[in-house]
């Protein structure tokens, strides 16, 4: 029988197993990237590439949508 893991906000990434981390094309090759991963329940899991295994934010769909959609509108050019 296959063991079944809590996922929740701050856990370890490396407990995320299984899933495929991928990162902007736009990153460099210094480290300075974030990377995210689709869980099997459908929920997205982000982690700092320069600390794989460290903790892993978990988001609901809905919210990475409404995030994404504002980096697409420009709500976040303040932070670049």
């Amino acid at each position: 029988m296959a063991h079944q893991i809590d996922i929740h906000n701050g856990m370890s990434a490396t407990d995320l197993t299984g899933v495929a981390w991928r990162k902007s094309r736009r990153s460099g090759a210094v480290g300075n990237c974030v990377e995210v991963a689709r869980l099997a329940n459908g929920d997205i899991a982000v982690r700092n590439s320069r600390f794989p295994d460290g903790p892993a934010l978990v988001y609901t769909q809905a919210e990475i949508t409404a995030f994404v959609g504002g980096v697409k509108d420009g709500e976040f050019d303040d932070l670049a």
